[in-house]
């Protein structure tokens, strides 16, 4: 099960729908770690980031991690390194609908 990270202030549903209707969402960030012949292109946890928080701030260090291990991996380091880059300098990956419905699933007997 992924962890999501973020919404440890949030204490009901409304609060988390009125904090998604104001421009929270749920997002993913990616990374690259390469050893030479081996790449790993991995997701990170899930992170609840709120309207007023920056995307691009949350994702650096997953942009730090690939910048510094990624390009290492021939061929798969240069080929996942900067999409994983474009991807985390986007704003990350926008789940926040996989998210909601998997809670709308647990929600339900």
């Amino acid at each position: 099960m992924t962890k999501i990270i973020g919404l440890e202030e949030i204490q009901t549903g409304s609060h988390l729908q009125q904090e998604i209707s104001s421009g929270g969402r749920f997002v993913s960030y990616q990374y690259v770690i390469s050893i030479l012949i081996m790449t790993f292109r991995r997701n990170s946890d899930i992170y609840f980031i709120r309207a007023q928080e920056s995307r691009i701030t949350r994702g650096l260090i997953f942009s730090l991690i690939s910048l510094l291990l990624g390009w290492w991996g021939i061929p798969w380091g240069f080929i996942y390194t900067p999409m994983a880059l474009w991807t985390n300098f986007s704003g990350g990956k926008d789940v926040t609908a996989e998210v909601l419905a998997s809670f709308k699933a647990q929600a339900q007997p």
